[in-house]
């Protein structure tokens, strides 16, 4: 089996876990990226928007989201 077969193999196969910041003040949804068990973000699967999204959230945690936390994952 080769390098290349097998990343193309894990990249249709979703991900187990998502990383969800959840909203303080409940004013608006959640937001959610698929992750590895320990929480770390794929940014080179996500698209612009959704990475956008991912370091905005990071960037506002305790202000508009809570601290993150790895979740079973609904990618599936």
């Amino acid at each position: 089996m080769n390098d290349e077969t097998s990343m193309k193999d894990h990249a249709k196969t979703p991900p187990a876990f998502e990383l969800r910041f959840p909203r303080l003040f409940g004013l608006g949804p959640a937001l959610s990226f698929p992750c590895d068990a320990a929480g770390r973000v794929d940014l080179d699967s996500l698209g612009e928007r959704a990475r956008c999204n991912y370091f905005y959230a990071r960037t506002v945690i305790g202000r508009e989201f809570a601290m993150p936390a790895v979740q079973p994952g609904a990618f599936q």
